[in-house]
């Protein structure tokens, strides 16, 4: 007579990350999602994420531009 096989029971499986990990991770992202950006100080729009200025990417860029011209302008006239 033949026994039938009984089914072995499934593996639990290992946490591959700890917990605390998981959760810190998680902290960071709610973090980045409540963070409200800067506006800018010129026209109030949102600021650029590496402007130190707190000018927003279309102002700081005009800003640069502006430096460009005024040190061309001062090298033509020497």
């Amino acid at each position: 007579m033949r026994r039938k096989r009984t089914p072995e029971p499934e593996p639990i499986p290992e946490a591959v990350i700890a917990e605390a990990i998981i959760e810190q991770a998680r902290r960071a992202i709610e973090a980045d999602r409540i963070k409200i950006p800067a506006k800018c100080t010129v026209c109030g729009g949102e600021c650029a994420p590496t402007s130190t200025e707190g000018l927003c990417w279309v102002c700081r860029r005009l800003k640069l531009s502006a430096w460009r011209d005024n040190d061309s302008q001062m090298s033509v006239q020497e």
